[in-house]
């Protein structure tokens, strides 16, 4: 659902989304995607209050995504266009073979190599977004099993799934919820958005509390951050 306020002379439109959670949480994201997160039954007016009350933030945030170059990029599944994968561009090979139903996706001597009957687009793109998912649950599990020692408490379980706006999420039942897109980003942005997850579970605001928390077990999150902030947009099929 789409809402907005008036700021000054400026329009803040954003959406809302109602999870199990104790605390609302505010985000922008670029190029001027503003979006809130309340807990259920939340009424429409405590929603408003708080934009209203982070209306200055969300505007500096939003003129400091106007000067940042956005574009979505929209790539082709051809040869010699390139994809990401942990922070590295790798060119595509098609090879066609009619003898088999559907594409196969290997990553082999620095080349994506898809073994399909057909350039048809969506069939390549269904496959490789595939591999991307199968390689992000195998990366970030290995991920959090190397920062559990930080975390007396474990995720309940760690899957992969579409996310538009989020890299990731936690649910109230400490599970971690990772966008298939992770394994584009390079081994140290995975790092940071695994403990970033993690911390979610004692802490599912973003109080100073779970900066804190963060800080602690890795002080220069912020770099990382910023990568996310300046490439993410590159990682998309």
């Amino acid at each position: 659902m789409i809402r907005s306020i008036e700021y000054g002379t400026k329009t803040i439109e954003y959406s809302v989304e109602f999870r199990e959670r104790k605390s609302l949480e505010i985000s922008v994201e670029a190029p001027n995607v503003v979006s809130v997160v309340a807990p259920l039954n939340t009424p429409e007016e405590i929603i408003e209050q708080k934009v209203k009350k982070k209306a200055q933030w969300i505007v500096q945030k939003l003129f400091l995504f106007k000067d940042m170059e956005f574009q979505k990029i929209n790539r082709e599944l051809v040869n010699g266009e390139s994809f990401m994968y942990m922070g590295r561009n790798y060119s595509l090979q098609l090879i066609i073979d009619e003898s088999i139903k559907e594409p196969t996706v290997k990553l082999y001597q620095g080349k994506f190599l898809i073994t399909t009957p057909t350039k048809s687009q969506e069939p390549l793109r269904i496959s490789l977004e595939k591999w991307y998912r199968e390689k992000t649950l195998e990366k970030v599990s290995e991920k959090v099993n190397y920062f559990q020692h930080f975390f007396k408490k474990k995720p309940n379980d760690i899957k992969v799934k579409e996310q538009q706006k989020r890299w990731a999420s936690c649910t109230s039942k400490n599970e971690l919820l990772f966008n298939w897109r992770c394994a584009m980003a390079p081994s140290h942005v995975i790092d940071y958005i695994v403990v970033h997850e993690m911390c979610h579970m004692y802490h599912m605001n973003h109080s100073q509390e779970f900066w804190d928390l963060l800080s602690s077990v890795m002080p220069d999150y912020e770099r990382r951050k910023e990568w996310l902030k300046n490439f993410g947009v590159r990682m998309d099929l």
